[in-house]
């Protein structure tokens, strides 16, 4: 029996998200976007996802206003993609997710590091600057290198995180 693609009958604020971010690649998608990855050959190439399922993604995402498509080239033409409002309020949820993955399936400690732009402390999975004792909103927080991460991938993207960088920031490859 094949799985629906929806939670008809589910009276759950729960379901409606899942429907929009619950398919297998899509947070992955949005992670790569809050780091700055803007353009389908990036997100391909870093998350080595088959074509046709990024354009699936990424077209799910821009009809459900999580991303937002904008043309950067005219000829040829060519769009990269933007989190809206609604996609960098999905920080919180990918940081949490990130710090439950840690704690619980792997030991090597975290693959990276999320801290404070403004000043440098490591912030908690709730997005809370412990040191400020503010609410950090994803613009205002800086990734780089954990102690866990394998540095076995080399496209460009992947090279790119290697150094601190701001997170929406596009990444320059």
């Amino acid at each position: 029996m094949a799985l629906g693609k929806n939670y008809d009958g589910q009276e759950c604020s729960l379901a409606k998200a899942l429907e929009i971010i619950g398919e297998r690649w899509t947070l992955l998608v949005v992670r790569d976007a809050m780091y700055g990855v803007r353009r389908f050959g990036d997100f391909q190439a870093h998350l080595d996802i088959p074509r046709a399922v990024l354009s699936q993604r990424l077209a799910a995402l821009v009809d459900a206003g999580v991303l937002e498509r904008r043309r950067y080239q005219e000829s040829p033409p060519r769009d990269e993609y933007v989190l809206t409002p609604m996609g960098r309020e999905l920080w919180g949820i990918v940081l949490s997710l990130s710090h439950w993955g840690e704690r619980h399936l792997t030991s090597a400690g975290p693959r990276r590091v999320f801290t404070h732009a403004a000043c440098g402390t490591v912030l908690e999975p709730s997005s809370r600057c412990p040191t400020c004792q503010v609410q950090v909103p994803v613009g205002d927080v800086e990734v780089r290198p954990g102690p866990g991460l394998e540095r076995s991938r080399h496209d460009q993207v992947s090279l790119a995180l290697l150094e601190p960088h701001r997170m929406l920031t596009p990444i320059s490859v």
